[in-house]
Parts: C-alpha cells; structure tokens; sequence
C-alpha cells in the first residue's frame, strides 16, 4: 500500500518526476486518450492502453507481419471449407476482477461487437464475415439476434467456434487486432454494460462505446491493470494474476503531456523513458546522440497518411466554410466535388519538400494509401509532383473559372501537438496562398479526440490524418480509404462506382494476382480522382531512454503492427 501511495503521489506531479526508479516505466505523448473500452478501441492512442490490460484469442509472433501464435487461445482448427473456426481456450486464466475466463465471455465479447457495431468502432470488419455485412442491426435488417447469435457459440467441449457467412482469407488476422480482446461477461453486465441476451440486445444496437462504464473501469487478462487515472494521467500495475510470463516492470506511468519541449527534456534528464517525438527532423536535431538515448533507425512502416479534401461538409462543420459561398469570404459545404480543385491541391504539395525538411530525406512518396510492403501495392501507379504551374491551371478550370476570379478562405484542421502534421499544413498553406492573393487557408489545432469525433460525421473540411493497419492484408487499407462504404468515407464523401466494383471483387476472392490487378486499377483510378493528398510515408525509427531494454525496442523485434507491449520490457 505504501509503494501504491508514493507512485500515486508521482502519478500526480505529472511531467515534473523526479528520475524514475527502475521498477516504474514512464510514457508521455501529447495526445489524448478516448478510450478504454476494447469493443471501441479504434485509435493508436487507446490501442497503447488496452493492448496492454486486455488480450485476444491469437497474436503476431514477434516481429512477424504474417504468422500468428496463440494468446487467449491455444489452438484453432479451420473446417467446412473455411468457413468454420473452432478455438480451444487457455486454462485459469484470471481476469483483474478475479473471476476466471471462460468460453462464455469470449462468446459475449464477439456477440458485444457485433451488436454494439457502429461507424466509431472497428467492428464493421468482423461484422462482414460473420453476418454478412459491415452494418449492424438498425442500418440492416438481415442483421437478426438469431443471426447474431449462431455465428459465434461455445460447445458441448467449452471450445469458441465461429461460422462465417461466407469465407475470409484475413479472418484470422482480424481477430489479432485490439478490438477483439475478451472482456468478462459477469462483470460488465454489473457494471452497467450489455448483459448479453437477446432480451435487452436491441438496446444496444449501434450504442456508441467510447465513455461506456468498461472504459471507465477496465478488466482485462492483460499483464496490466489500470490503478488510477485522471484526465492526463494514467497508472498501470503489473496483475499479480497474470497467466503468462510476469513483466519485468511493476508499475507504467502513461501521461499527457503536450508540448514537445517538455517532453524532450523529461527524456534527457531521465524523467520519462519513452516520449512521443515531434517527427524526424526535429527527433534528429533534439534527441539523436544525446548522452542516455537509444536510437534504432529504418524500420519499416506500416502507416499511411493523407490530407483529406470533404466533398460534402456537413453540420457544426458548417462553422469552418465562412461565408458558405463561392464568392472570396468563404466555401461552399461542395468546394471539393470538383476534381479539378483536389487536383490543384494536390499539385501544390510539396512532396519531396516535405521528406527533405520534416523526414530528414528518410521518407517515401507512395502511390497508393496502404504500406508498400504490403502485397497489392502497385509501385507504377502515378503519383503527383509539387507543380505550382499545373496546380494554376487546374485552379484557372476550378468551378468554371470563379474560383480563380473570387477566391476563397478554407480552415483546415490538424492534431494539437502533432509537429509533423502542422508542419505539412503549413507547407501546403504557404504553397496555396502563393499561387493567388485571394486564396487563403487558415489553420488550427484540434484535441484528438474531438477532430476524430467530427470528422467521423463528416463535420471537417480539410484535415490530416493516418491509418494504422487492423490486419496485416491490402484491404484494410484500400477499402478503409478509397470505398464509398468504407470506414474514411464520412471524412472525404468521395465515391466512384468502379472503384466500389474493384474493391468488392478484390475482397471476395483468394486469388492474389487477380487481387492486386483489381488495387492497380484502384490506384490507378484515384491518382485520376485525386481524393486524397498523400502525405509521403516515413522511414520508421525509435528512440528511448537507454536504461529500457527489450526485443520491441530492437529492429529485430520490431513489428509496426502491433502496440508497444510493456511485459516485453525491462529496465536498468
């Protein structure tokens, strides 16, 4: 109790830690933390939290991109064609409640995401193979309890086993990523979540997760549980009950801490062990070769990133068109329908500026919105080139030519505190205003949180913003991107009916060749369409304090498609 007091007492001097002892890690970031919560878990921030207090059935081995080894299960065997998986469960494992995991809390865990599915969520994506479609109940009515129910049961012998609705050559993969972590189904029904039957399941169709009382008080079978937290500050505890290998450090101190500067100078004073950094340049300049700093350098990257051009700007959104009009004072809500306004943004990046200045020329101009180390990426689609000449030109045709005589003032939104992101606007402001006096771009910071939640209604005009892969497959970029029902649409509103063709064909066939001829024609299809400015892809790398070790903090043990998992780390 007397070491709870003290790392309490730490927890709550926040950024100003005397050097922290060698039992305890410490993690700033300057981002906020939505969620808690598993079945809503959609965002890297949460991810970092939840991957470590809750578990799924299988993981990534090590480093691997492609191989999966069992976590909450301990085997699985594929039958009727791949349309059937049954699961054997891991024995006496404990959750932090206390209680001991059973089938039935897995069954309850995939019931919950498929009931409780809705855009906030990544749940549409194990939706569709279970149910048949990515909607829940109330968007789709072939979306039944019964339906709901016969997809995933417990057995007579206590094993999970799933029927798809058709088959799923990522399926597997799916169910490695933080949304499908096993929740206690005792637990949260007391708590106040769903109680699991098919009584009171219609009142939590689509129910929106991120504040639920399980983000509030997590239980996972994670290595560790959560303490105490207030709003910039989190505490985490190695769980004595632990199934697994025991971590190494007892107590994780994750906080908030916005400004870059502070968090660099944590860093070097030993205060922090590991820091959100401010992106390559400004990481080389401040943190690369100080005295008690690890550096590890080229490690591959599995994000994609883009600047988003809304062709129909919605609700509160409304706020950032100004006049609303065409007529120098503002935009309309449908400024970006015309393709030759996306084009002309897109020329009036500066690409390789960007990887010179912000990346350091570690940096890759990609062609297509998914990692180019992912099968299906096509390295002969056209990109565009900063051109201020033919940005002009397609600025001059923009709107039959009124955009050009009237103008316009744009607001555009970027993460607070995310150095490599405002830079990028700022790039592409400078460039846009310099090609006509009477363009104008302002931008601003937004709290993640609340960026997130607007654009997901479709209420941003222009911001920036990236993918982390669900699962290792081209999908999970192509459709999450570029399909008029997938999970970015509401930020762009973009939609071309063969490229909806193109991505259906693509998912629904195991053929690799025909599937990446099909993400081509996509990438292809969208250089023409200019949806999106693609924001040159980094040249991954880490850094920390070099008093923790571990294989996650190597190049070896690096995997991009996984969280930082603390039980794999030790420090001096």
């Amino acid at each position: 109790m007397k070491k709870l007091v003290t790392l309490s007492s730490l927890l709550l001097v926040s950024a100003a830690l005397a050097a922290s002892p060698a039992d305890t890690l410490v993690i700033q970031s300057a981002a906020d933390i939505p969620t808690l919560d598993p079945g809503v878990t959609y965002d890297t921030a949460s991810s970092s939290l939840v991957d470590n207090m809750y578990e799924t059935l299988i993981t990534y081995d090590g480093a691997s991109l492609t191989k999966l080894i069992p976590a909450l299960a301990t085997k699985w065997t594929a039958s009727n064609g791949g349309k059937t998986y049954t699961f054997d469960l891991r024995k006496n494992v404990k959750f932090h409640s206390g209680a001991t995991m059973t089938c039935a809390d897995a069954e309850y865990t995939f019931e919950r995401n498929l009931v409780t599915n809705s855009g906030a969520s990544g749940n549409w994506f194990i939706a569709e193979p279970l149910t048949g479609t990515q909607s829940n109940a109330a968007d789709d009515k072939s979306v039944t309890w019964a339906k709901i129910d016969k997809s995933v049961e417990c057995n007579n012998n206590g094993q999970l086993v799933f029927t798809l609705a058709a088959v799923d050559p990522a399926f597997l993969a799916k169910l490695a990523y933080t949304g499908m972590a096993i929740v206690e189904k005792a637990y949260s029904a007391k708590i106040g979540e769903w109680d699991g039957t098919e009584k009171t399941w219609k009142d939590w169709i689509g129910k929106d997760l991120t504040g639920s009382e399980l983000s509030k008080k997590p239980n996972g079978t994670g290595p560790y549980k959560l303490v105490r937290y207030d709003a910039n500050n989190y505490l985490f505890q190695a769980f004595d009950g632990y199934w697994g290998k025991k971590p190494n450090i007892k107590n994780v101190i994750r906080q908030k801490v916005p400004e870059l500067a502070a968090r660099q100078q944590a860093l070097l004073r030993g205060d922090a062990d590991i820091i959100e950094g401010g992106g390559r340049s400004v990481d080389e300049a401040q943190i690369k070769g100080k005295p008690g700093v690890t550096w590890v350098d080229d490690l591959p990257s599995t994000t994609s990133t883009a600047i988003f051009m809304n062709e129909k700007i919605g609700g509160k959104g409304n706020n950032l068109l100004g006049s609303g009009k065409l007529d120098g004072k503002g935009i309309p809500a449908n400024f970006f329908s015309d393709v030759n306004v996306r084009r002309g943004f897109s020329y009036a990046f500066d690409y390789q500026g960007y990887i010179k200045d912000v990346q350091k020329g570690k940096g890759i101009q990609r062609t297509m919105l998914m990692p180019d180390i992912f099968p299906g990426y096509d390295p002969k689609v056209k990109t565009y080139t900063f051109d201020p000449k033919k940005a002009t030109e397609y600025f001059k045709r923009a709107w039959g030519g009124e955009l050009w005589k009237k103008g316009f003032v744009l607001t555009a939104n970027y993460r607070a505190n995310a150095v490599a992101s405002q830079t990028a606007m700022e790039i592409l402001k400078r460039n846009i205003e310099s090609l006509n006096p009477k363009f104008r771009v302002n931008i601003q910071s937004k709290q993640w949180s609340e960026m997130l939640s607007d654009s997901r209604k479709g209420e941003e005009a222009m911001i920036l913003i990236g993918w982390a892969p669900d699962y290792a497959d081209a999908d999970n970029f192509m459709y999450t991107f570029y399909a008029s029902d997938g999970y970015y649409s509401p930020r762009a509103n973009w939609k071309d009916t063969s490229v909806d063709k193109w991505l259906k064909q693509a998912r629904s066939t195991i053929n690799t060749a025909e599937r990446n001829r099909l993400y081509s024609l996509v990438g292809q299809r969208a250089y023409e369409q200019a949806p999106y400015i693609l924001v040159p892809a980094p040249v991954d790398y880490l850094f920390n304090s070099s008093r923790v070790t571990g294989a996650p903090r190597t190049k070896a043990g690096y995997n991009p498609m996984t969280s930082l998992y603390w039980k794999d780390l030790s420090k001096k």
